[in-house]
Parts: structure tokens; C-alpha cells; sequence
């Protein structure tokens, strides 16, 4: 029996001692968690997901238990057993309208899961809704009008799907000062949900079609609702027959989704740059889609894949300014004090 136990007492040591903080997925991996604020700041509840997090990316083998019994409801159930039967009491001796008060007291009661059960499935249907939409937009026989405006429509129904996100996990600030806000920002500044939100934002108010911009959103959603679909739906038949296969590889494909994502949003930045010698330039829009660009590669859930690829692009470009023109150096040098700062 101890020789059982031993193994999993050492697995739950070592889930508790690894560095989160320090690993890029992690942070990914939190803020796609969809649960109420109340219990995001409970720290059983970021235990209990830390666990699930290295039994999926570190250590399969380790035994992640329930929350079912865990919480504040646990506490709670001897402190309120001795008014149960008092209330019980108060309930059958009730009628009318006091019986329909207590019934919707009793149903209210499972509220966390039904929250969390609600987010979950608004979320899954605003993606699922920009995904076809996204799709329409991208394809190539659809009317001109018809395929712009799906192409808006995708960017709003992201930053909506974005910013209740971050509205579910964080909430709104405590108070509407300077201090107050400023501190909610910096706890959101860094989130994926937010650089979603403000690379929408940027894309939604253009004149510029660009569709090669949807790739990011299109990856965002199919990730999205691939995870709802298999936590959610594996008993239907449907699912298994027409759907398992394309979630389970999207699923074990997501570092390939970001690579693609940040391949593309950096290459936007490029498209940007062009476009300043067209009629249709914007330098606003380019500012400050730079600007989201440097925050990307700053910020811990997407800075190891724009790393990535600003390090082969470094690779590539410098050797061929050093050989063809040197004289670019300075301006070079100049961009990255500013890039790094």
C-alpha cells in the first residue's frame, strides 16, 4: 500500500516545487482557464490547475484529484449542519410564495459550476460563430462586400470574445481613479486575451483588407473551440465520427497554431510598412501595431514564439546588411535600443 502511495507523494512534490513562473505555457495555460474572479483567486483552486498543467505538459503519470470536495464548501458543511435541520424545518412549514423562494435559493445553490458552465459556452459559441465567419471571409468565391464585412465581423466578434474574457477572469478595477485602473491594467497588460483584444482593435477601424491578418484569429478560434468540443462532447456520436480527429490534432498542435500566429502577426508588420508607400497608409495603424508587436515580444504567453522567429530573421537579414549595407547599421542599432527598452 505505501509502495503505492510513494510514487504520487513524489509526483506532488515535484508538481509543487516546479517553477510556473518561469515557463511560457503556463501562462498560456491560466489564462484559458474560463472561471469565476471569486475562485481564480483562491490558491487551491491555482494549485489544483498547476497540478493539471504538469500532468499535461510535464508529468502524465501524475494522479490529479477533483475539486468536488475541496473549497470553502467543505469547510462549510460542519459549521452548517446544526441550522440544516432547522431550515429544513422552516421550509416544510412554508407555502406559497416562501416555497418558490426556497426552491430558487436551493437551485442557486450550485452557482460557481453553472457560471462557469455559462462562460464556457458563450465563449464556445462566439468563437464557433467567428469561425465561420472568418472562414467566409477568406473564401475566395464569396462577393466582395459580403467577405469584407465578414472580415470585420470576425475581428469584432474576437475583441468581444476577448474582452469578456478578461472581464470573466479579472473582472472590472475597484474603483474608476487613475490608481485603481492603473493597477488592473498592469495585471491584464500581459495576458493573450488583451493582445487579442487590442490586435482586433487595430485591424477592425482599418481601410485595409488585409485577410492575411485572420490567420492569428483563425488559429486563436479553432484552439478554442477544439477544447470545448472534447471536453464537452465526447459522448456524442458526431463528434466521434466527423470532429475527434481535426480537435485532437489541433490540440496536440498548438505550438505549431502559435508559431503559424506569430509568424503571421509579425509578417503583418511588414505588410504595414509597404503599405505606407500606397494611398492606402496609415501611420497610426503601423505605430501602433508596432507597438503590439514589441508588447508580444515581451509579454511571457507569446514571447518565446516571437522570439523564435525575430531569432531566424536576425540570422537571415543581418549577414546580408553587414556584406550588402552597412550603412543601415546605425539605423538598425537605434530601432533595437528602442525594441529592447
Amino acid at each position: 500500500m505505501g509502495e503505492n502511495e510513494d510514487p504520487q507523494r513524489l509526483k506532488r512534490i515535484a508538481a509543487a516545487a516546479y517553477d510556473y513562473e518561469n515557463d511560457p505555457r503556463w501562462a498560456e495555460y491560466w489564462s484559458n482557464i474560463l472561471i469565476p474572479p471569486h475562485m481564480a483567486s483562491r490558491n487551491d483552486v491555482v494549485d489544483h490547475y498547476k497540478r493539471k498543467f504538469y500532468q499535461r505538459y510535464i508529468d502524465p503519470d501524475l494522479v490529479v484529484e477533483s475539486m468536488i470536495s475541496s473549497g470553502s464548501s467543505q469547510s462549510a458543511r460542519p459549521t452548517q449542519s446544526s441550522s440544516s435541520s432547522s431550515n429544513e424545518q422552516a421550509r416544510t412549514r412554508s407555502s406559497g410564495s416562501t416555497t418558490r423562494s426556497s426552491g430558487s435559493s436551493t437551485n442557486a445553490a450550485p452557482n460557481p459550476t453553472s457560471l462557469r458552465w455559462d462562460r464556457q459556452t458563450i465563449q464556445f459559441s462566439v468563437n464557433a460563430w467567428v469561425l465561420v465567419v472568418a472562414v467566409l471571409a477568406i473564401f475566395p468565391l464569396i462577393p466582395k462586400n459580403l467577405s469584407n464585412r465578414a472580415y470585420r465581423l470576425s475581428f469584432m466578434g474576437t475583441a468581444c470574445s476577448s474582452l469578456y474574457s478578461l472581464y470573466s477572469l479579472y473582472g472590472k478595477p475597484r474603483a474608476w481613479n487613475l490608481q485603481a485602473v492603473q493597477v488592473w491594467f498592469q495585471s491584464v497588460i500581459a495576458t493573450k486575451d488583451f493582445i487579442y483584444f487590442i490586435y482586433c482593435l487595430t485591424f477592425v477601424t482599418s481601410h485595409l483588407f488585409l485577410k492575411f491578418a485572420l490567420i492569428p484569429i483563425l488559429c486563436r478560434v479553432l484552439e478554442h473551440v477544439a477544447k470545448f468540443l472534447r471536453r464537452n462532447f465526447t459522448h456524442s456520436s458526431l463528434y466521434r465520427k466527423y470532429l475527434e480527429q481535426p480537435c485532437v490534432w489541433v490540440e496536440s498542435n498548438t505550438t505549431t497554431l502559435s508559431i503559424l500566429s506569430s509568424q503571421a502577426e509579425i509578417g503583418l508588420g511588414f505588410l504595414l510598412i509597404l503599405s505606407l508607400f500606397s494611398w492606402q497608409r496609415n501611420i497610426i495603424q503601423t505605430f501602433m501595431y508596432w507597438q503590439l508587436l514589441k508588447l508580444m515580444y515581451h509579454a511571457p504567453v507569446t514571447a518565446s514564439y516571437h522570439q523564435s522567429v525575430w531569432a531566424k530573421i536576425g540570422r537571415t537579414v543581418f549577414p546580408l546588411v553587414h556584406r550588402y549595407a552597412p550603412f543601415l547599421n546605425t539605423p538598425i542599432s537605434a530601432v533595437q535600443r528602442w525594441w529592447f527598452r
